[in-house]
């Protein structure tokens, strides 16, 4: 029975925070509903600086020019409240850490969260201006470069998703090495490979372009190196708190006997 008042209290504090992070979610999108055209001008600004002089968007849609703003204030009211989120799934799995699983947890959860802002303003200041006016210069003679914003805004959003996830590199890579599934050592064996891997996930994740493919593939590229760094020292961390712990229990067996 006791069990059975265990699970059932960890539902009903899962929805809690559950409905906890899907209203701050809700909060911040009250708060940005009003700023919604706005916000989309200011999504936009690459791509208008780079089109000819005198082009301009386009909707080819009826209800886009509603709903394009719509949907990009819902999913930037998510990345707002991503903080939040964390919390609460922070909140839910902490009772359940060790001293030193909590040592490291709350750094990464806080960590990755700065490293996706960091992949998403990257995509922003450095790709866009320059993918934007590689586009842009190459269209045929003749051909007016009218992007649909609809289009537009699903372009940029697969962009944010593929640089704010490729930047959470090092979080994995500390994570891989905390656990004992690999070293720092055997992954910097594995660098050619890891080279190869980058270009071909940045293939995969971003439009078949060289140039965003290339500028998601060098960063991943850094930031492996930057996770074989860190998580070489988390290892060694982790081992040296284990030891005593080791030591202690074993005292105890000899203490027993």
């Amino acid at each position: 029975m006791s069990d059975a008042n265990n699970l059932l209290s960890h539902l009903i504090e899962l929805r809690s925070r559950i409905l906890k992070a899907l209203l701050s979610v809700l909060v911040v999108f009250l708060c940005l509903a009003a700023f919604a055209q706005d916000l989309y001008q200011l999504l936009a600004m690459p791509l208008l600086n780079a089109m000819p002089e005198n082009a301009t968007m386009i909707a080819t849609d009826v209800a886009s020019p509603f709903f394009a703003p719509f949907k990009l204030t819902l999913v930037l009211s998510f990345f707002i409240a991503i903080p939040y989120v964390l919390y609460q799934v922070w909140g839910f799995v902490a009772p359940g850490l060790y001293r030193n699983e909590k040592r490291l947890v709350a750094p990464l959860l806080l960590s990755s969260t700065l490293l996706f802002y960091a992949g998403m303003a990257f995509a922003y200041f450095v790709v866009f201006p320059i993918a934007f006016a590689f586009f842009t210069s190459v269209a045929p003679e003749g051909v007016t470069v009218s992007t649909d914003i609809s289009s537009y805004l699903n372009f940029v959003l697969k962009l944010f998703f593929a640089f704010g996830v490729s930047f959470e590199i090092p979080i994995a890579i500390i994570l891989l090495c905390w656990t004992g599934v690999t070293d720092a050592k055997s992954l910097r064996a594995k660098r050619p490979f890891v080279v190869v891997g980058a270009f071909v996930v940045g293939m995969l994740l971003t439009p078949p372009d060289i140039i965003s493919q290339t500028l998601l593939a060098i960063p991943m590229w850094f930031l492996f190196e930057v996770g074989v760094i860190i998580g070489g020292l988390y290892a060694g961390k982790a081992k040296d708190a284990d030891e005593p712990e080791q030591d202690e229990a074993e005292n105890k067996i000899s203490d027993d006997v």
